[in-house]
């Protein structure tokens, strides 16, 4: 498969520039200050220390429409006001790049390909689910993904399956690691500091959603490879023409030595130390981004490498990740116009009309619905949470449900939807499996949408349940 096939589908795309889309958010809003009335919530302190808008207490302000010139100084703002967000995700992802590269998790995938060899062979899409969705939840992988998507699907073909089959394995635990990550850095805690949420709040009800998931996911991917297995027939792709020729010889001498070993401990240590330096010390943005940095550092070192080669690492992760982070920037200075028009609390009230006639369990599958359909236009995780939380955490309070409930229907809203809508990732992972896209939304539909009645149903229990009050 040639990267110009590979890259054709998302030429056709006919939004903008996720930069230019965000920019024309901001004049949006920039003009909507002119024509909205300004308006503000009364504020308190709760027990929890948070501070949050009282309902039933919006009224009238001054207005104080944003000009032109006012509008670029608040994207100035905005990437100033982002800047923990923004150098914590730089510093990350840097240091996961370093991980990623070091081949650990290619060994292991080899490693465990052998012990499953001449088992049922249907058993690997819920452990593959499991190992990648884990991942995805907790160091927030999702583009590291896409070389392992050529690979899986070449291991599905060779055990009678069809390339469908390794490409969910891929894309939907990703999607679903997202959807239900437990202390993914670039999405939850991201949201959860705009939200006012403590880092790892609520992570106990987060692991019961994704294996939720991944149970959904699993019997829905499982029934079709059973079905292509008994009759090649079935497949979606059928006759289609193919490059994915790989046999599972070929994925199992990827090596898996003592060093790729130690790469994968050092990850599960700092993961430890995450949780517990979060839950326990109350951890934050600085404390993270260095447990990060040594867990970065040291799987270099443990792969061999030298200060030189260290620091070419992590400039070539800041390179990598830069576009995201601009993203963030660019989203925040659009709650500066809200903010700087006074029109943030006039936004919140009007959306929460027609929300509040419904009752709290269906206000909060609205909320996931609404983030659903933002993901279409924002398909950035980190800059979805920046351009949607300074509103839904407020309007969660008005709502009578918890903000970790407001966080629990963003990340359901981002994580699954990047791998179904054409702005997010769907085109290019179907081209590197080579499927066509179409044929993947023929598959990929009814899964999403029986993952999608799974979460609104979570959504339910979370608000029956007070999750996070």
């Amino acid at each position: 498969m040639s990267k110009e096939n590979t890259l054709a589908s998302p030429k056709k795309k006919k939004l903008p520039h996720i930069y230019g889309l965000l920019f024309i958010i901001i004049v949006v809003c920039a003009l909507a200050t002119w024509i909205l009335p300004a308006g503000e919530f009364d504020r308190v302190v709760n027990e929890a220390g948070r501070t949050v808008a009282v309902a039933g207490t919006y009224h009238a302000v001054d207005a104080s429409p944003v000009g032109p010139f006012a509008m670029f100084q608040a994207i100035y703002n905005g990437f100033c006001d982002a800047g923990g967000v923004v150098f914590f995700v730089f510093i990350s992802y840097a240091s996961i790049n370093i991980i990623i590269g070091s081949g650990a998790f290619n060994g292991l995938v080899a490693a465990l390909l052998k012990v499953f060899k001449g088992k049922a062979r249907v058993v690997i899409i819920p452990v593959f689910l499991t190992i990648v969705g884990a991942a995805s939840s907790t160091i927030g992988l999702f583009e590291e993904w896409f070389p392992f998507i050529p690979v899986f699907a070449g291991i599905a073909v060779a055990m009678g399956f069809d390339a469908i089959v390794g490409l969910a394995i891929v894309a939907v635990g990703a999607g679903m690691g997202y959807s239900g990550a437990m202390m993914n850095p670039f999405t939850v805690g991201v949201a959860q500091g705009i939200a006012e949420v403590a880092p790892m709040s609520g992570i106990g009800y987060r692991i019961f959603c994704h294996a939720c998931m991944i149970v959904v996911s699993s019997i829905f991917i499982c029934r079709y490879a059973l079905k292509i297995q008994a009759d090649p027939t079935k497949s979606i792709i059928y006759g289609d023409e193919t490059n994915i020729t790989m046999s599972e010889k070929e994925v199992q001498n990827a090596p898996f030595t003592i060093r790729e070993k130690l790469v994968l401990l050092i990850l599960a240590i700092g993961i430890v130390c995450v949780i517990y330096g979060c839950k326990v010390y109350g951890w934050y943005f600085a404390e993270l981004s260095a447990v990060f940095m040594i867990m970065g550092i040291l799987s270099a070192i443990v792969m061999g490498n030298n200060l030189d080669a260290i620091c070419k690492k992590f400039a070539d992760g800041f390179t990598n990740v830069a576009m995201a982070c601009m993203m963030i920037g660019l989203a925040r200075g659009i709650l500066m116009v809200l903010q700087a028009g006074n029109i943030i609390d006039t936004v919140v009230y009007y959306l929460s009309l027609p929300l509040s006639a419904l009752p709290a369990a269906l206000s909060a599958v609205a909320m996931l619905i609404m983030q659903t359909f933002l993901n279409f236009l924002v398909p950035s995780g980190s800059g979805q949470a920046a351009t949607s939380m300074p509103i839904m955490a407020p309007l969660a309070d008005l709502l009578g449900v918890s903000r970790d409930t407001a966080v629990l229907a963003f990340q359901f809203g981002d994580g699954l939807s990047n791998i179904v809508w054409p702005t997010g990732f769907a085109a290019i992972m179907a081209g590197l499996a080579g499927v066509k896209v179409e044929k993947w939304w023929k598959f990929i539909i009814p899964v999403f949408l029986g993952l999608f009645v799974t979460q609104a149903a979570l959504m339910v229990i979370a608000v029956m349940t007070g999750f996070g009050a």
